[in-house]
C-alpha cells in the first residue's frame, strides 16, 4: 500500500461508519468525511435522501454544508473530501464550487460516478478549479457495504 491510500484509510474508515448509520433509516449506504488542511476532521456524514426527503442530501452535500457553515466560508481550499462511493455529477461539482483540493473515493461508480468513471468533473481544464483524485481506498469494504445493501433490498418482499 503506498503512502497516499495510508494517509487515508482512518478516514474512510469513519466514511464506511457512516455509510452503516445510513442503513438505520433506509438510505443507500454511502458515508464521507470532509477533512481540514492539517488532516483533522471537520464534518461527517452519511446519505439522508430517505430521512429528510431531500434528493440533494448526499453525504457528500451534507458534509460540505456543514464545514462551510462551520468555517463561515464555502471555500474549503485544502480540505480533502474523502467518500466510500466516487462523488455524483452533482456531489463532484459542488466539490469544485467548493475548491476542495483533493477527492478521495473507495468504490467506483461507473452507473452515476462523475469523478472517473463516467465523467470526470474534478479535472475538467474547462472548470476555473480542479481537485486531485485518490481512489480505491479501502475499495473492497466500500463496495460490499453497498453490494449487501442492494443484495437484502432484492431479496425481500414489495
Amino acid at each position: 500500500m503506498d503512502q497516499r491510500h495510508n494517509d487515508y484509510f482512518d478516514a474512510m474508515g469513519l466514511a464506511l461508519a457512516e455509510a452503516s448509520a445510513a442503513t438505520k433509516h433506509d438510505d443507500v449506504p454511502i458515508g464521507a468525511v470532509l477533512l481540514d488542511p492539517s488532516g483533522a476532521v471537520v464534518a461527517a456524514d452519511h446519505n439522508r435522501r430517505e430521512e429528510v426527503g431531500d434528493a440533494t442530501a448526499h453525504a457528500e452535500m451534507l458534509v460540505l454544508a456543514a464545514a462551510s457553515k462551520a468555517s463561515g466560508s464555502w471555500r474549503l481550499a485544502g480540505h480533502t473530501l474523502v467518500v466510500t462511493l466516487e462523488p455524483c455529477a452533482m456531489c463532484a461539482m459542488a466539490a469544485v464550487w467548493a475548491r476542495v483540493e483533493r477527492i478521495v473515493y473507495g468504490a467506483a461508480d461507473p452507473k452515476a460516478g462523475a469523478a472517473w468513471s463516467l465523467y470526470n468533473i474534478p479535472q475538467d481544464a474547462r472548470l476555473n478549479h480542479r481537485c486531485d483524485l485518490i481512489h480505491g481506498i479501502r475499495e473492497e469494504e466500500c463496495a460490499n457495504i453497498l453490494e449487501d445493501f442492494f443484495r437484502s433490498r432484492r431479496s425481500q418482499p414489495n
